[in-house]
């Protein structure tokens, strides 16, 4: 069994005050000073320390590729979400990862948290056949099409304009903190369900590109995969 999933995060406020040593800007600047002195990239994006989750999404699918289970959480008590996620992932033994720059993001942002948290993660998000950087057990994408770093990384959204589906219809990434300012956590879950859909669409054009996937598979797989996205970018349940 495969486990896709995304997380969505927002700023440590609190933590950021304490590394920064400063208790009296207001947030705007705070996150201005934050991007300049702790974002290793041009973007100013904080690095995945400086995070903490207010949503994930997984979805369990089998060796064959085809679905089997959606998984979310998405609320104020990040503690209580990752033991839920360390649950769902737990569920089974010998599970394996998908994702899209989970490597990069989602799992050291885990990580982080689950220490802050005193939390234990399961034992298997330690083994060699998720630690070791080319596993087939851990899939990031990222890896997959840039031949582990020899090319440049693809943004999931441009992948998707590549293949001629439109990716991120709920919102972006950087609109995520002014969502969860606003309350809006079933949103943030939305969006956060968009982009696990999408990676798994991705995710089986690679398979069968790269021939693991019979046509006839991928097409059912597929047309089922696009029919629940179009759901998705109709708009969150009401």
């Amino acid at each position: 069994m495969f486990f896709i999933f995304d997380l969505e995060t927002i700023p440590d406020i609190e933590f950021i005050r304490r590394v920064l040593n400063d208790r009296e800007s207001d947030e705007e600047l705070l996150l201005e000073k934050a991007s300049e002195e702790l974002a290793r990239n041009a973007s100013g994006f904080l690095p995945p320390m400086y995070h903490r989750m207010v949503s994930w999404v997984g979805l369990w699918i089998e060796n064959t590729g085809g679905p089997k289970q959606k998984i979310a959480w998405s609320g104020e008590n990040e503690k209580e979400g990752l033991i839920k996620i360390f649950d769902a992932i737990g569920t089974y033994k010998d599970f394996g990862l998908i994702h899209h720059n989970g490597k990069g993001f989602d799992i050291p942002v885990l990580t982080y948290r689950a220490m802050k948290h005193g939390l234990q993660m399961p034992v298997r998000m330690n083994d060699y056949d998720i630690r070791y950087r080319y596993s087939k057990h851990n899939i990031d994408l990222v890896d997959e099409f840039s031949n582990y770093g020899a090319s440049s990384w693809p943004k999931l959204k441009h992948l998707g304009q590549l293949i001629g589906i439109p990716f991120k219809q709920t919102g972006e990434g950087n609109e995520v903190y002014a969502m969860y300012k606003r309350k809006e956590l079933d949103l943030i879950e939305h969006y956060c369900y968009e982009d696990v859909m999408a990676t798994y669409i991705v995710w089986l054009y690679h398979q069968f590109t790269a021939g693991h996937i019979p046509e006839d598979q991928f097409n059912n797989f597929k047309d089922r995969a696009m029919s629940k996205l179009k759901e998705i970018q109709s708009g969150p349940p009401r």
